[in-house]
């Protein structure tokens, strides 16, 4: 794991031509099942020549899953615009907007000795104020920390700090545009929201035990990258979103940037898989405005 993080790994935050060479789950006109085993959707429409495709990432992955995806790579290449959840751009980089601060988190009042320990030396040579850094947001990258690191075993060469990210550089090898449907200011701004009004001993609970699955390297608790990695996933059209904030409100907002870009363009779409799922999706909500979704193999 290297004790220490490197300028990539601390970023923090923050998703035709080729459709005859696909294996299709579900036939070309409904999804027929809410269990599917893919995270790659085709989206297309009576009142459109457009061919674009839905992607559900996990954002812990990166270079080694995502180019295990021949599909998903074909899909990519083939498209004109690449959708994400948020760009990174200079001087909004997560980094950028802690480092402004002027307020700093007294992590006694949060960390036992040895764990702030363990939290200045994995900072050491971050360019990141850890000390600007909230408990939500210390928590938020000690979790992606765990499951890239002991789960993933994340090759420390991988340029990318999210599977999201990675995508974003595929895109511009085959002059893909991008296009972003939130900013980095407001992911952190909801990531706090989020938890506003937890109480400290909840938090000091939360980053105790990260840290000690991080220390103990046991891959016991790695059921959330497993679940993705075996791509059986029960997608709960039916049910309502759980987190109006996080989910609800976000799509419904991109609905109106995604509507609009794949009316006039191919367009790859890679969000958090979470705002594919449930009734509030982003499939369901192309279903409801009269758009085919069909559920595409990840390999052919």
């Amino acid at each position: 794991m290297g004790g220490k993080l490197s300028r990539t790994v601390i970023m923090l935050f923050y998703l035709q031509l080729i459709s005859c060479q696909f294996v299709w789950a579900q036939g070309e006109n409904k999804i027929g099942t809410d269990t599917l085993n893919t995270v790659l959707f085709k989206v297309t429409s009576s009142h459109s020549n457009k061919v674009s495709y839905l992607f559900g990432t996990h954002h812990a992955f990166g270079k080694s899953f995502f180019d295990t995806l021949y599909n998903v790579h074909q899909a990519l290449s083939a498209s004109e615009v690449l959708i994400k959840e948020n760009l990174n751009i200079s001087g909004h980089l997560a980094e950028d907007i802690i480092n402004r601060r002027t307020v700093k988190t007294k992590w006694s009042k949060y960390l036992k000795i040895d764990e702030l320990t363990f939290v200045k030396n994995l900072f050491a040579s971050s360019p990141t104020n850890f000390h600007k850094m909230t408990p939500t947001e210390m928590y938020v990258f000690l979790n992606r920390h765990f499951n890239q690191q002991v789960c993933l075993s994340k090759d420390q060469t991988d340029p990318s700090l999210t599977l999201d990210d990675y995508i974003a550089l595929k895109a511009k090898e085959h002059n893909v545009k991008l296009f972003g449907l939130e900013t980095t200011e407001e992911q952190i701004e909801l990531i706090n929201k989020d938890v506003e009004g937890m109480p400290r001993k909840v938090h000091k609970r939360r980053l105790s035990n990260i840290i000690a699955k991080i220390k103990s390297r046991n891959n016991n608790y790695c059921e959330e990258t497993e679940w993705y990695k075996q791509m059986e996933i029960d997608y709960q059209f039916n049910l309502p979103c759980s987190n109006n904030l996080l989910l609800t409100d976000r799509n419904n907002k991109w609905m109106g940037d995604i509507v609009k870009l794949i009316e006039s363009n191919n367009c790859f779409i890679a969000v958090g898989l979470s705002h594919l799922m449930y009734e509030c999706g982003i499939i369901k909500q192309l279903q409801n405005q009269s758009y085919t979704i069909s559920p595409v193999i990840v390999n052919q």
